[in-house]
């Protein structure tokens, strides 16, 4: 059986090399994730949030409705593009999420203050949502944030550094929306080793 160790390569046991440059790549993909899912990080968005719209603390489930939203709506407004409805099924398309899971989150953020709900002037059956006031502020204080907290991981970087990387990790986030990740990819992994 192969183990792979820090430094990318495998064990003496493997008869296939890992590639370096992809182990690195695997290992920083790692790094990140292990960043966004700390829990104090949620703590401490929750702390900083407690006095939200309506009195309820603002989640992390709301900005990522306010930015659908808010996405939709730009897009609906396109003229290139065919109009269409801010619905909740949009939202869930947008989120990758099941319709009854994106019911609830719009339901929460309209609970908070952030996302309006106004009747459908093409089928009576659907709402068109949209942002109210507070979920406009919370979406340029979340987007100031967010490019603030960039800037500070890029302070040494030079503007074609910026640029190339933005290219390559859309690129690379586009890929990885094209040919997601298999669950049966995760069995297949404890099965060749020979786990249970």
């Amino acid at each position: 059986m192969a183990t792979e160790h820090a430094s990318g390569g495998l064990s003496q046991d493997s008869a296939e090399p890992a590639d370096p440059v992809l182990s690195e790549i695997g290992l920083a993909l790692f790094h990140l994730r292990r960043v966004w899912i700390k829990p104090d990080l949620m703590k401490k968005i929750r702390a900083q949030t407690s006095g939200g719209p309506g009195g309820r603390p603002l989640q992390l489930s709301n900005l990522m409705v306010v930015h659908a939203v808010a996405a939709l709506n730009a897009a609906a407004e396109d003229p290139d593009s065919p109009a269409a409805e801010v619905t909740v099924g949009a939202v869930a398309e947008r989120l990758e999420i099941d319709p009854s899971t994106a019911s609830r989150l719009v339901g929460h953020a309209i609970d908070a203050g952030l996302v309006s709900r106004r009747p459908s002037p093409v089928d009576a059956r659907r709402a068109n949502l949209g942002l109210t006031e507070a979920g406009r502020r919370v979406r340029q204080v979340a987007e100031r944030s967010r490019r603030a907290y960039l800037a500070s991981l890029m302070s040494d970087w030079t503007p074609e550094e910026r640029t190339e990387f933005a290219r390559l990790l859309t690129r690379f986030a586009e890929a990885a929306v094209q040919a997601p990740t298999e669950l049966e990819g995760i069995d297949k992994i404890f099965r060749e080793a020979g786990a249970d």
